[in-house]
C-alpha cells in the first residue's frame, strides 16, 4: 500500500512565518529608503548626474559587501547574522533620521549615508535570504518563493505611497519608520532563533564550509581562507549549465529594466510632479505584481520554469519599448503594471529552483555569486538614466533600456538549458542530474 505525504502547509510553519516577517520588515525599510534616496538627491542636487552618482555608489557598495556576505553566511549562523543585520539598520536609520531633523542632507551625507546603508544590506541580508532553506522543505520552496514575491510586490505597493507621503511630511520621518521597521525585524529575528532552538533544528552556517581540497598534515588547524571559499562559491556555481548560464540573461535584463525605470523617476521628478504621485506610480507596479504573485502559485506548479522565465522576459521587454512613448503618469502606470504582470512567476521559479539545487553548505556563497553576478551591471543603472537624461533625453534614453531588454530575450531563447527547467515537482530530480559524482 502506497502512502500518500500531505503537502506541507507553509502557513502553518510557524518557523516560516516568523522569518517573513522578519524579513518584511527589513523590507520595508529597504523599500522607503530606496523610494526616498533618489529623489533627496535631486531635491539637494537638482541635478539627475548627481542623484545617479549617489545610486551608483550604493549599488556598487552593496555589491562588493554581498561577496563578504556570502561567505559570513557560510561561515556563521544566519539567523544570529539576521539579528546583527537588523541591529545595525537601527543603528544606521536612527543616523538618517538626525541628519534629516538637523538639516544637514547634502550631496555628501546622502552619499556617506547610501553606501553605509547599502553596505549593511550586502552584508547581512544574504544569511536571511539562505536561512530559509532550512526552515522551508524542497517540495515547498517555489509556493514559499510565490508567496515572497506576493510580500516583495505589497511592499512595492506600500512602500510608494508611504514614502511619498512620509517624504512630503519631511526626510526625518521616513528615518523614523526605517528604525521601527529595523526594530521589528530584529525582534523576529530573535524570536526565530528561539523557535529553531527549541525545534531542535541548527541554525545552519558555522562549521558547514566544506573546505577546499587542500593537503593538510594531521593535527594542523586549517585557518579560514576567505578568497578560497568565494572561488568555491562562483567555481560551483558556473560549473553548474542549469544555474551559470542564466546569469548573464540577468544581468542584462536588471540593467535595462531598472535603469527604464529609474530613467521615468528621474524625468517626473524633473518635470516638476509631486512625491506622492510617483509613489503612487510605483504602488501601481506593486498592485499588478501582486496580482501577478497570486497567480504564480498556480503557474510555477504548472508551467516549466524556462517558459516561464522567456514569457516574463518577453512582456519586460515589449513593456520597455512602449515607455518611451508614453510621458503621462497614468499611461505610464498602465505600461508599467503590464510590463511586470509575470515577473513574479518568473522570479518564484528561477528562485525556487535555485535553493532546491544549491548544497546548503555553498547557499551562502552561490547566493552572493549569483547576486554580484546578476547584478553587476546594476551601479550602471542610475548612471544611465542621470547622465541619459541630461545628454540625449529620455525618449532615446529608454530606447537604450528597451534595446538591452531585447537582448536578454534573445539571449534566453537561445539557452538550451534555461529552456530545459522543469515545474516545481521535477526541481529535485532535474536538479540531481547537475550534481558531482
Amino acid at each position: 500500500m502506497t502512502t500518500v505525504t500531505a503537502p506541507h502547509r507553509l502557513w502553518r510553519n510557524t518557523r516560516y512565518l516568523t522569518w517573513l516577517v522578519s524579513d518584511t520588515s527589513k523590507g520595508l525599510a529597504a523599500s522607503l529608503f530606496g523610494f526616498a534616496i533618489p529623489l533627496l538627491a535631486l531635491i539637494v542636487t537638482n541635478d539627475p548626474a548627481q542623484a545617479g552618482i549617489i545610486g551608483g555608489a550604493g549599488m556598487v557598495a552593496r555589491l562588493l559587501m554581498t561577496l563578504a556576505g556570502g561567505v559570513l553566511a557560510d561561515r556563521h549562523r544566519r539567523i544570529a547574522l539576521m539579528l546583527l543585520g537588523s541591529l545595525i539598520g537601527i543603528v544606521l536609520a536612527g543616523g538618517f533620521t538626525l541628519l534629516a531633523l538637523g538639516d544637514a542632507m547634502t550631496f555628501g551625507s546622502l552619499l556617506v549615508i547610501d553606501v553605509l546603508l547599502a553596505a549593511r544590506s550586502g552584508l547581512f541580508d544574504v544569511a536571511g535570504e539562505s536561512a530559509i532553506k532550512e526552515i522551508v522543505p524542497d517540495d515547498a520552496m517555489g509556493r514559499a518563493q510565490a508567496a515572497n514575491q506576493g510580500r516583495d510586490a505589497a511592499l512595492q505597493l506600500a512602500g510608494g505611497p508611504l514614502g511619498g507621503l512620509l517624504l512630503g511630511v519631511g526626510g526625518w520621518l521616513v528615518g523614523v519608520v526605517m528604525t521601527l521597521c529595523h526594530a521589528i525585524a530584529a525582534l523576529t529575528a530573535w524570536m526565530l532563533g528561539r523557535q529553531v532552538r527549541r525545534a531542535g533544528m541548527i541554525d545552519t552556517g558555522a562549521g558547514d564550509v566544506a573546505e577546499p581540497s587542500t593537503a593538510v598534515e594531521p593535527g594542523v588547524a586549517v585557518k579560514p581562507n576567505a578568497w578560497a571559499e568565494l572561488r568555491e562559491g562562483f567555481g560551483w556555481l558556473l560549473s553548474r549549465p542549469d544555474l551559470g548560464g542564466v546569469l548573464l540573461i540577468t544581468t542584462v535584463i536588471n540593467l535595462g529594466f531598472n535603469a527604464t525605470i529609474t530613467t521615468i523617476i528621474y524625468a517626473l521628478q524633473q518635470d516638476g510632479y509631486s512625491e506622492l504621485l510617483i509613489g503612487t506610480l510605483s504602488a501601481s507596479i506593486g498592485a499588478v505584481m501582486l496580482v501577478g504573485a497570486v497567480c504564480a502559485p498556480l503557474l510555477v506548479p504548472r508551467i516549466k520554469a524556462g517558459v516561464l522565465t522567456i514569457a516574463g522576459l518577453t512582456v519586460v521587454s515589449i513593456g520597455a519599448i512602449a515607455l518611451s512613448m508614453v510621458t503621462d503618469p497614468w499611461a505610464i502606470a498602465v505600461v508599467l503594471g503590464a510590463s511586470v504582470l509575470l515577473i513574479p512567476a518568473l522570479n518564484a521559479g528561477m528562485m525556487g529552483y535555485f535553493m532546491v539545487a544549491t548544497p546548503s553548505h555553498l547557499l551562502g556563497r552561490a547566493n552572493s555569486a549569483a547576486g554580484v553576478l546578476g547584478m553587476g551591471a546594476m551601479p550602471l543603472a542610475p548612471l544611465i538614466a542621470g547622465f541619459g537624461l541630461a545628454w540625449i533625453g529620455r525618449e532615446w534614453t529608454i530606447l537604450i533600456c528597451a534595446a538591452l531588454c531585447l537582448i536578454s530575450v534573445v539571449l534566453a531563447v537561445s539557452n538550451r538549458a534555461l529552456r530545459a527547467l522543469p515545474v516545481e515537482s521535477g526541481w529535485a530530480a532535474h536538479a540531481k542530474q547537475y550534481e558531482r559524482v
